[in-house]
């Protein structure tokens, strides 16, 4: 039977589908993209903020259709949304034929086969028992080249704005000779760059160890032949220890690249997030790294329109990021969560407000970006090839200051033809807000290296 397998939200999530994939597949489910021919569509939901349960609800809807204009005969929804909201998506959503919580992945066979045979089921487990998935079982469904190492489940930061523990659980770290091996299988596949996520990275190996593991860990993944790029994201600022620092520095192989999520500046703002940082916990952090890894490219997240926000704290944040120099920077605008304390707190900021402080963050860092981007010409780069514009005969890449699908693109003017996945060397001859264009050098591919 032909499978549909919709992955939404976050790059954790896509590794939760990447796993259900495989699963299913070993029972003889052939996958597919097109909608039209899909006999079985299983959706991972998010429901991480308003949008995105929006977005989540909107595909399940669309999905359900297919139910009486197609061939699709089982429609699922797994993930976070599934798990946090159980009962109210099986009462008002009678088309869907089952779900899976965030911990009963391992149990999506059972659902789509119940549901084949007209039974509704529900695989929902306890949201901190992480399932027992072998690695091998995993299929790839994003870039053959670029993938996700989930190395943890859960939070146990309980930050004031945030729903994440009540269905995702404490925080548990994964063995590391798991990751391991699961990092040899996806090298021996052709993945060139490996992306460590999880809630948190750098609290891994706490829970297991009794202290902070990432940095072995990372020199372990550094050991593995065929992995080129190692680049690691979620790092909590409080978090981030000498030891890892040191191994960033001196590892080839990891990307002088960190996402720091702090999300304010204002110490007012970030003591009611229930952040565990401050102003100038923050500064120092970001002059050590710059200090010890001069090229470090830093990426953070902001939250705007926070419960209380004033004007003060706006202005506080503002001066902030433009003194921070940030090379990389996203905003949300506050999203009022259920079951949080930030949606019971006053005053609650107009979305108005929330806009208009949201476009003045963005604006700021829009003139920082292209700075910093103007003041790479001349500079020559190592890119990650990841497709190509045939009809501008322009390849599109990525340098190590860019993670997928949240950062910028490097576009080059190729010497020669390759495949996504190459690693070549360009030179920057101009840049833009987001991204860098170039040209590539006329020297040897750095694929087979």
């Amino acid at each position: 039977m032909k499978l549909l397998m919709v992955s939404l939200g976050c790059d954790k999530n896509l590794v939760d589908s990447e796993k259900m994939t495989g699963l299913l597949v070993a029972k003889g489910f052939v996958l597919t993209d097109d909608e039209e021919e899909a006999e079985v569509a299983v959706i991972n939901t998010c429901c991480f903020i308003d949008d995105a349960k929006k977005e989540s609800i909107d595909r399940i809807f669309e999905l359900a259709k297919l139910k009486e204009t197609g061939r699709l005969k089982v429609l699922i929804a797994a993930g976070c949304m599934a798990q946090r909201y159980r009962n109210e998506i099986l009462e008002e959503i009678p088309e869907l034929d089952g779900i899976v919580g965030t911990s009963g992945i391992g149990g999506i066979v059972r659902a789509v086969e119940d549901a084949l045979r007209g039974m509704r089921s529900e695989e929902m487990c306890d949201i901190s028992t992480d399932p027992v998935i072998a690695p091998e079982s995993r299929a790839l469904i994003g870039a053959s080249f670029s993938s996700y190492l989930k190395i943890a489940e859960g939070c146990d930061k309980y930050c004031s704005y945030c729903a994440i523990p009540a269905f995702r659980g404490h925080y548990r770290s994964y063995p590391m000779e798991a990751l391991l091996k699961e990092a040899s299988l996806l090298a021996s596949r052709g993945v060139r760059e490996l992306i460590l996520v999880a809630q948190e990275t750098t609290l891994y190996g706490v829970d297991l160890y009794g202290s902070r593991q990432l940095h072995i860990l990372l020199k372990k993944l550094c050991a593995i032949e065929g992995l080129h790029w190692i680049r690691v994201l979620y790092c909590y600022p409080e978090e981030i220890y000498p030891e890892l620092i040191e191994t960033i520095a001196e590892e080839p192989k990891i990307c002088h690249y960190l996402d720091l999520p702090i999300q304010h500046a204002a110490d007012s703002v970030l003591k009611r997030m229930n952040r565990r940082t401050t102003n100038a916990d923050l500064r120092t952090l970001v002059r050590t790294l710059r200090e010890r890894i001069p090229d470090i490219a830093l990426r953070t997240t902001l939250i705007t329109g926070f419960p209380g926000e004033t004007e003060e704290e706006h202005r506080e944040l503002l001066a902030f990021v433009k003194e921070m120099q940030f090379d990389r920077l996203g905003v949300f605008q506050y999203s009022r969560e259920e079951g949080t304390r930030a949606a019971d707190m006053k005053p609650q900021i107009k979305k108005s407000v929330k806009k208009q402080r949201y476009g003045e963050i963005m604006e700021a860092q829009q003139k920082i970006s292209l700075k910093k981007n103007l003041a790479r010409k001349g500079e020559v780069m190592e890119v990650l090839v990841e497709g190509s514009i045939p009809e501008d005969q322009v390849c599109i890449g990525r340098t190590y200051m860019d993670a997928p699908n949240v950062d910028g693109f490097f576009f080059f003017q190729p010497k020669r033809g390759h495949m996504s996945g190459d690693f070549i060397r360009a030179l920057v001859t101009a840049g833009s807000e987001y991204d860098l264009h170039g040209e590539e050098l006329d020297e040897q591919s750095l694929s087979s290296q």
